[in-house]
């Protein structure tokens, strides 16, 4: 069975990492598939929202630690030791870390589903969508100082931004585990839920984001990547173009129209 399943159903498209025997642990097949899925998905028509998960009772053990120990692939994104020079393995890192950079920066919502390990690169997977929804079994780690390893995946660009600075200096530090209520009252994850609860509370997320207003989705997150890097004034600048782009959207026409007449919009992403 393949290693990433992809489901695509009322405007929600799934990726399952499916490894559930290693607890979804990064295998080659799952990194070159994610490569693949991530942006092709971005630009179907078709999808409205891409949700992230994991077969079985964890999200993604990050890395493939016992492959690390066999040091006998040719593929560092799988968690093994890459034989070649040090610039070789940083390039064949760099494609996974571009995918991570586009389920940020790319125009759909993203959501992670995670329950069980999310640990090391597993984690900063989960950190690089725009919402993670977490079952009450969740138990996160950086993990990366456990192995010998600085980070890979974006975690220590997104880690601050949720957690603060100090906090996530600590995590990677310490490689502390977090668990599920911890994760949620320091803002590492959006919502905690029963674990049995987990798949609708979430696909209800999703389709809501499937049905909605996708070029204001587009712009909304254009606004806050902006705000990572631009001042001030030219942060103001884009919400003023974004927003007058979006006033000319069918979608701003029926959602005032569904105000006047006191229903709900039907929004079409046009």
């Amino acid at each position: 069975m393949a290693d990433l399943l992809e489901k695509i159903e009322d405007g929600v498209a799934t990726l399952t990492l499916n490894r559930p025997e290693r607890l979804n642990a990064l295998s080659g097949d799952i990194t070159s598939g994610l490569q693949e899925a991530v942006p092709r998905l971005m630009a179907d028509s078709e999808v409205g929202c891409i949700v992230i998960t994991g077969a079985g009772r964890g999200f993604c053990a990050g890395g493939d630690v016992k492959g690390f120990a066999e040091g006998n692939s040719k593929e560092p994104q799988a968690g093994k030791s890459y034989r070649g020079t040090l610039e070789q393995s940083a390039d064949m890192l760099m494609p996974s870390m571009r995918m991570v950079g586009q389920l940020h920066t790319g125009p759909k919502p993203t959501i992670a589903m995670m329950r069980g390990p999310a640990a090391g690169a597993g984690l900063s997977i989960a950190l690089a969508c725009d919402i993670r929804i977490a079952s009450d079994t969740l138990k996160c780690t950086t993990a990366f100082a456990n192995i010998g390893g600085s980070g890979d995946f974006g975690g220590s660009y997104f880690l601050p931004k949720y957690v603060g600075a100090a906090k996530a200096r600590e995590l990677y530090l310490t490689a502390a585990i977090v668990e599920a209520e911890e994760a949620l009252r320091i803002g590492l994850v959006n919502h905690v839920v029963p674990d049995a609860e987990l798949e609708e509370r979430t696909m209800e997320m999703a389709r809501k984001f499937a049905r909605g207003p996708g070029i204001a989705y587009q712009y909304i997150k254009q606004n806050f990547n902006m705000a990572n890097t631009a001042s001030m004034e030219q942060v103001f600048e884009a919400e003023a173009i974004h927003m007058a782009r979006c006033l000319e959207t069918d979608d701003h026409k029926e959602a005032a129209r569904a105000f006047v007449e006191k229903r709900a919009p039907e929004f079409k992403g046009t």
